[in-house]
Formats: structure tokens, C-alpha cells, sequence
């Protein structure tokens, strides 16, 4: 708050306006307004929660089998003896409501999870991957896939085949929106990269490829989930 104190000189014949202001009343101002700021964020992420669309998830039991790598036709040919991937499939299927006009998810998160045989030793190499999925569409069951490559195939079993052999455990979260939605696995316990083991240790010495990253991107596109491009 503002206030003016008046003054005179002595002589009487001038008179000065002093401009006072109460800082405690100031203080009070301020606090007023970031507590109503706060509020009014916080009514905000509500509304949001509130009206964001409610979300299901079904989803099948993962899969997994060797793949070899693929021959197009078209420009020069180069023999070449195909080599074996690994490839890990699940099939699921997103309800929202209220549905969009859209008709689709516009992101669907997928978490990987593969355990493969240490080569180095006992125990297994517990290898992950996050897959963001976009305009995923509804009501319709798709395919989400991870990958390895042949020549980390070659790395796990000393060989360019046979690198489903070498799989243990393999698992997925599907999330929507932040929340887990769904989950799955080829065999017990569930949620096994979630428990604490002595015989499985976190690796990030054999990754794990989005389809995009292999060259089976263009292939069955209608069946697969489009993969968002990471930046």
C-alpha cells in the first residue's frame, strides 16, 4: 500500500509530499499472488487428469524366433549367405474412451526386457529397450517388435545362427499416458526384470533395435506399429 506523508518547511511557505510504502503490506501482495497462481495450476492439472481419456490395453503373450535377414530385388545384385536376427514379437490392442475422432493412440510406450545367456560366464545379461509407438490405431490388434542383430548374435553364441537359443526370459510393459497398462512374458515369475537376482545382471553390452533400426522396416508395415523416430 501507498500513502503520502505530508512536510513544511519552517518558513511555512512550502509544503513536500513524502511517498511511503508499507512493505509488510507489500509482502502480503505477493504471497497472494503466487499463492493464487499455484491454485490456479493446480485446477488446471486436474481438469487435465480429469478429462483425459480413460485407457485399456490387451495383449498377448511374447514371442520369439530367428529371422534371416532379408533379399530385395532391384539395382545391382551382391551374393551374400543371410544371416540370422533374433526377433521378439508381442500382438496387443488400445481402447480409449472417450474415442477420438482420430481413431487412434497418439503414443503408445512399449518396455523391453530380453535376458540372454552370459557368454562370459554364468548367469544371463538382462538387455532393455523403450519403443515409442505412435498413431497406433484402435480397437485393432498390432504388433510391437524388438530385435538382435546377427552380429551380436555372434557375440552371445559364437555363431550366425540359432540365437533363439540363447534367450532365456523375454518381457514387455506397455504404457499409455505414463501408466502401465498391460505386461507379459514368455514363462514365471512375471515381472521377472523387476526382481531382484543374483543370476541376471542389467547389460547394455548387446543392444536391443527397434524395427526402424533393422532392415525389416519397411516390411509387413500394416501389421507393425509405426516406431516414433528418436532425435
Amino acid at each position: 500500500m501507498k500513502y503520502f506523508l505530508g512536510s513544511e518547511f519552517l518558513s511555512g511557505q512550502r509544503h513536500v509530499d513524502f511517498l511511503v510504502v508499507d512493505n509488510s503490506l507489500t509482502e502480503n501482495m505477493k504471497i497472494q499472488r503466487i499463492l493464487k497462481s499455484t491454485f490456479l495450476s493446480a485446477a488446471i492439472a486436474f481438469a487435465s487428469t480429469a478429462f483425459a481419456a480413460e485407457s485399456k490395453v490387451e495383449a498377448e503373450k511374447p514371442e520369439f524366433d530367428d529371422l534371416p535377414s532379408p533379399e530385395f530385388s532391384g539395382g545391382k545384385q551382391k551374393p551374400f549367405k543371410p544371416k540370422d536376427w533374433l526377433e521378439v514379437t508381442a500382438k496387443f490392442k488400445v481402447q480409449l474412451s472417450p474415442e477420438p475422432e482420430s481413431k487412434t493412440a497418439e503414443e503408445v510406450l512399449v518396455k523391453w526386457y530380453v535376458a540372454v545367456k552370459n557368454p562370459e560366464g554364468k548367469g544371463f545379461l538382462k538387455l532393455t529397450k523403450s519403443i515409442t509407438h505412435i498413431n497406433v490405431p484402435l480397437n485393432e490388434d498390432i504388433v510391437t517388435s524388438v530385435y538382435i542383430s546377427p552380429a551380436s548374435i555372434m557375440l552371445l553364441t559364437g555363431s550366425s545362427k540359432g540365437g533363439k537359443g540363447s534367450v532365456e526370459y523375454v518381457g514387455y510393459e506397455i504404457l499409455v499416458n505414463g501408466e502401465v497398462k498391460a505386461t507379459g512374458t514368455n514363462k514365471s515369475p512375471d515381472k521377472w526384470w523387476a526382481l531382484a537376482s543374483k543370476s541376471i545382471s542389467d547389460s547394455s553390452k548387446v543392444p536391443l533395435l527397434a524395427k526402424n533400426e533393422t532392415p525389416f522396416a519397411a516390411m509387413w508395415w500394416d501389421m507393425y506399429a509405426e516406431v516414433k523416430q528418436e532425435k
